[in-house]
């Protein structure tokens, strides 16, 4: 059964279809996701190119990580809402702020990275995989 997952941005300007089930579902706390995202963490889905359609136009924002490569953080210019993360080093995949999804009821997250900056009154699932940094 193809799973199909629609989502878009806070104003509607950005919309997205992914086909099929997402590669991983993981929680990142780093400053800058943090900063970003407004609140103590940033809940992502990978997703492959091939799965993913986007409409509508997403600036973007080059962030550098910790390693000093960069992070390109693209989001609605009309209103903000952060889309997706991609990363040259992981060609062929898109980070999808899963926030965006309309429909987040089967969503659980059990990959944690950076969790040296996870703020201290986080709490993490008994079966939580933590990842002081992102693994490399």
């Amino acid at each position: 059964m193809n799973m199909t997952k629609t989502g878009g941005c806070l104003c509607g300007a950005v919309r997205y279809v992914i086909e099929g089930e997402p590669l991983m579902a993981a929680v990142c706390h780093c400053r800058n996701c943090q900063k970003q995202a407004g609140t103590a963490m940033s809940v992502l889905i990978g997703v492959r190119d091939e799965q993913i359609s986007i409409t509508g136009e997403l600036k973007t924002y080059e962030d550098r990580g910790e390693s000093g490569d960069p992070v390109w953080r693209r989001f609605c210019g009309h209103c903000g809402s952060p889309i997706l993360s991609d990363l040259p080093s992981q060609q062929g995949l898109h980070f999808v702020k899963a926030g965006t999804l309309d429909d987040v009821s089967g969503l659980e997250p059990k990959l944690h990275f950076w969790t040296v900056s996870a703020q201290p009154w986080v709490r993490f699932a008994d079966d939580a995989v933590k990842f002081d940094r992102t693994p490399g």
